[in-house]
């Protein structure tokens, strides 16, 4: 007979037997091993995340990315390196005008993908964002050939705010707001949904009108305001106490910033 061993005198069951001379497992012994395999995974997981911790790699990294930019040029970049850091959690806050400065000069996150260069911050270079003056098909505006500044003072204009602070910094106002009637609204996707509905004019980021069913969507002929263009920029606010999982991803999100305008 067999002895058993250490771990089966303990459970009290028999975990292997002797088949034509080859060592199987029991059905008992199949049962341990596939609870034991998610066990044994987190203790290899536990084991690197460790490793990383006592080389100093950051738990947990925080990102601020501008809604102006396109979220794919952070998202395809990320998830490389989500597979390649186990153990480094992302923060993500989307920022826009003052906020986006605040996250800088505040140092409150270690990537900031920002629309302007900050002064006494270092910046690279991460795209272009070509802001489209838009309207719906059913919209007055839709049906003029040319359209001057009397046609836009009269019309419903939706904006995005400012998500900055009011406690810690001023609002800041960014392009042309003299409509006589304005909606302000905190994202895109719902100056998206006013616009779609035929209620106001915007200004819309080219890559979010590439996402979207833009056939009902018209391009607006503005004398002395065709679309314009909001470079991106790749900072990092905490300069010298950057870590390395925060490297890492910085150089991850500059290599596919330097293919795209490269091309």
């Amino acid at each position: 007979m067999r002895p058993r061993t250490t771990l089966e005198q303990q459970l009290g069951v028999s975990l292997i037997q002797i088949k034509a001379r080859r060592a199987v497992l029991t059905d008992d012994g199949k049962s341990l091993l596939r609870r034991a395999a998610p066990m044994l995974d987190q203790a290899l997981e536990l084991e690197v995340i460790g490793s990383h911790l006592s080389q100093g790699i950051e738990s947990e990294i925080t990102i601020t990315i501008d809604h102006l930019c396109d979220r794919d040029w952070l998202y395809d970049p990320l998830s490389e390196f989500i597979d390649q850091n186990k153990g480094t959690s992302v923060q993500i806050r989307e920022t826009s005008l003052s906020s986006t400065l605040t996250a800088v000069t505040e140092q409150q996150s270690d990537i900031a993908i920002i629309n302007f260069p900050i002064a006494n911050h270092l910046a690279e270079a991460f795209g272009i964002v070509t802001m489209i003056p838009v309207v719906s098909r059913n919209h007055p505006l839709a049906q003029k050939s040319k359209i001057g500044i009397e046609d836009l003072l009269t019309v419903t204009q939706i904006v995005v705010r400012d998500l900055g602070d009011n406690a810690v910094v001023d609002k800041q106002n960014v392009g042309w707001l003299k409509s006589q009637q304005r909606i302000t609204v905190d994202k895109f996707d719902h100056a998206w949904k006013a616009v779609h509905q035929g209620l106001v004019f915007c200004r819309m980021p080219d890559h979010m009108l590439a996402e979207l069913d833009s056939s009902d969507i018209v391009q607006l002929s503005l004398q002395g305001g065709l679309p314009y263009q909001v470079p991106m920029h790749l900072a990092l606010p905490k300069v010298g106490r950057t870590g390395p999982a925060t490297t890492a991803l910085y150089q991850l999100l500059l290599t596919e910033a330097n293919k795209r305008l490269d091309n």
